[in-house]
């Protein structure tokens, strides 16, 4: 359980706190006023501090600063009176994660305060040690001319407060490039929070980036910040803000604006400080037109677009990209040193990989799972309608004239017939998604 620092000059209070948390099997100090408070998280580690703000000697907001410069990743609660909450603000801009009010009527709050500040802290130290282990290892580009434009572009506005919208299909390596811009910003140090708008329903989503008072809806038994909060002087990224609905959107946009939000069922105004990235595989183009996605949040929003390259076109990017997806794949199996042979080389140079980054892992990951051995094979990538792949990878192909895309085309017209044209049918055949078949019948001009 988690080590908490309590510090109050009311023994009657401290006590309780105490109690109510050691009750849930939590290790608590407890510190009688703010000096001695300063010594412990000076000597000590913890993981919550709860602390009163009017204290002798040294305040609530002087010790929550102190604080952070000590254990910036520590988080704190702040104890305020009934009627000060607009100093119970200035601490969470100070970077209090919350604040509970006296009198405190009993210990379930204060539990889900507590569980949920654990939480938050448990959040960074996966996002840090997320961006050490993988984002900060994948590159954007392993060399691609066609790359060359875009880590330029991300370069250049990282150091800027500008908007950025990144555009690109699925798999393309949004989410890196929006966590490349995050570690390339003076914000670097600050949270990187995203939200994928296509997950959540309409309700929960507003949950989730605004956050919801004590008795806003059924099942709302505490007070909860909402991610923007969690992102204060941090970066906000807002994954498929294509999928968001309109009504969503214009409380977005004002808070873009506004620079403020009130929680659901709230009147607090609270402010707000990140730094906004989105990012969509949608063209919002012929949704502003009917009316799906909102022109003024668009240009909030695309203030410096960025669009990314289907992996299709990054030809010099693709083997190395997936030589260094399957050392982690290799890693995350316990198999050290599986390698690619020729022949594979040959199937995954030559697939056109609709799917992009996403597709290249799962086969990889899905070839490193049948293989024996540690050197991987082409038979290891054939699905159903990779059959071809394999045939071309070993020449099998009119005298190596054919391309591996007419290869896949025949597969999917033979597909389609043997159904009669049905194309779930055909994609269950094929061993592919309906949305991967639509894309490639686009691709194909297959009718």
């Amino acid at each position: 359980m988690a080590h908490i620092l309590v510090v109050d000059d009311e023994e009657g209070l401290r006590s309780f706190l105490a109690e109510a948390l050691e009750m849930e099997g939590h290790r608590v100090t407890q510190a009688p006023d703010g000096v001695e408070g300063a010594r412990l998280v000076s000597t000590q580690s913890f993981d919550v501090m709860l602390t009163d703000i009017r204290m002798p000697g040294l305040n609530g907001l002087e010790l929550l600063k102190l604080a952070r410069t000590r254990q910036p990743e520590l988080q704190v609660i702040v104890l305020t009176a009934f009627g000060s909450v607009s100093t119970a603000v200035d601490a969470m801009k100070s970077g209090a994660f919350d604040y509970l009010q006296k009198p405190i009527s009993g210990p379930t709050e204060l539990r889900l305060l507590v569980a949920r500040a654990l939480e938050r802290r448990s959040l960074l130290a996966l996002q840090d040690r997320s961006q050490r282990d993988e984002h900060t290892a994948d590159p954007l580009s392993y060399g691609d001319p066609v790359m060359a434009p875009v880590v330029h572009a991300i370069e250049k506005v990282a150091a800027t407060k500008a908007t950025v919208l990144l555009l690109g299909e699925s798999g393309t390596g949004k989410e890196v490039a929006a966590r490349r811009l995050h570690q390339l910003s003076p914000r670097a140090d600050g949270a990187f929070v995203t939200v994928n708008c296509a997950s959540l329903s309409e309700t929960l989503l507003e949950s989730e980036l605004f956050g919801h008072e004590k008795g806003a809806f059924t099942g709302a038994t505490a007070r909860r910040r909402g991610r923007i909060e969690l992102a204060y002087g941090g970066t906000f990224f807002l994954d498929e803000i294509g999928e968001m609905k309109p009504e969503l959107q214009a409380k977005l946009l004002r808070v873009l604006e506004q620079r403020s939000f009130e929680r659901v069922g709230g009147s607090l105004t609270i402010e707000v400080d990140v730094r906004w990235l989105a990012a969509t595989n949608r063209d919002l183009r012929p949704m502003i037109a009917d009316g799906s996605f909102r022109e003024d949040l668009y240009h909030r929003l695309a203030v410096f677009p960025i669009s990314l390259p289907p992996l299709r076109e990054r030809t010099q990017d693709l083997l190395p990209l997936a030589e260094h997806l399957l050392a982690r794949v290799a890693k995350n199996l316990g198999r050290p040193g599986l390698e690619l042979d020729d022949e594979a080389k040959d199937v995954i140079a030559r697939s056109p990989w609709t799917g992009n980054v996403r597709e290249l892992l799962n086969a990889l990951e899905r070839a490193a799972i049948l293989a024996d051995g540690l050197l991987l094979d082409a038979s290891l990538f054939a699905s159903p309608p990779a059959a071809a792949f394999v045939a071309a990878a070993h020449g099998e192909s009119s005298g190596g004239s054919r391309t591996l895309a007419d290869l896949e085309r025949e597969a999917i017209v033979t597909a389609l017939e043997a159904v009669d044209g049905h194309r779930k049918k055909a994609a269950e055949n094929l061993g592919i998604g309906l949305r991967t078949l639509y894309d490639k019948l686009k691709r194909y001009e297959i009718e």
